[in-house]
């Protein structure tokens, strides 16, 4: 649940500078924004969905 809260809280913090992206004076920010949002999205889905599928797999093997 923390990691969930904390992904979302980010994500909501980064979504206006990602969205505004084409405006005069946030060449960097936005594309940077996007970037960090990609990879919130994509660390939250690994961390709460891959790794425990992964960890329960190799679990088994190794008990």
């Amino acid at each position: 649940m923390p990691v969930l809260m904390t992904a979302l809280v980010t994500g909501l913090g980064l979504l206006p500078i990602a969205l505004g992206s084409g405006e005069v004076g946030r060449e960097i920010e936005g594309p940077m924004a996007v970037v960090i949002l990609g990879g919130l999205i994509t660390s939250t889905m690994l961390s709460l969905l891959v790794i425990p599928v992964l960890a329960s797999k190799y679990a088994r093997i190794l008990a």
